[in-house]
């Protein structure tokens, strides 16, 4: 079991454009196993590498209650996007933010899996938020970037106050 550090917003890092996954190696499976320890340790459902300062395309999904509903993703592209939804996400590298985001409601995926075999697949409703959610940041997309500009001013805000009460209360080397 391997806990991967998780990068926070507004880690610059977050906005890297992830590079395609050239050959799914053993190193790219351990990554993929460190993730879904990572994902689970920190109670979440989805993770992307790229948050996780890997910039290699591959997300893990899990929305078992189990964790038995395991879902990697290697360079996926979603091809087809039908119907709206929108639903209050937040993500592992912006803690406390919880916001109401717009997405599809139905999305068609293609992906290469933990093998390296491609494969096609549809989605709806939290599945397809969440994989929609992941792709955005191999992208360095994030999802307050959905936001007006006035509410993103009060998450820099709220982050920023969060980020000097934490400094304040770190004890001293």
């Amino acid at each position: 079991m391997s806990i991967l550090e998780i990068l926070y917003y507004p880690d610059k890092r977050l906005r890297k454009i992830a590079d395609p996954v050239i050959v799914v190696s053993n190193d790219i499976k351990q990554i993929i196993s460190n993730m879904f320890d990572t994902m689970y340790f920190n109670k979440g459902i989805g993770l992307a590498a790229t948050q996780v300062n890997i910039h290699q395309q591959i997300i893990v999904v899990d929305l078992g209650e189990h964790r038995k509903q395991r879902l990697v993703f290697i360079n996926p592209t979603i091809i087809k996007k039908a119907g709206t939804t929108s639903i209050t996400e937040s993500c592992l590298s912006i803690p406390q933010i919880h916001e109401i985001i717009p997405r599809s409601e139905k999305i068609t995926i293609q992906s290469l899996d933990q093998n390296g075999n491609k494969f096609e697949m549809e989605a709806n409703n939290l599945l397809a938020i969440c994989i929609q959610h992941e792709v955005d940041h191999l992208f360095g997309k994030l999802f307050i970037d959905y936001l007006p500009p006035l509410k993103i001013k009060k998450i820099h805000k709220k982050i920023k106050k969060s980020l000097k009460l934490f400094k304040k209360h770190q004890c001293p080397l």
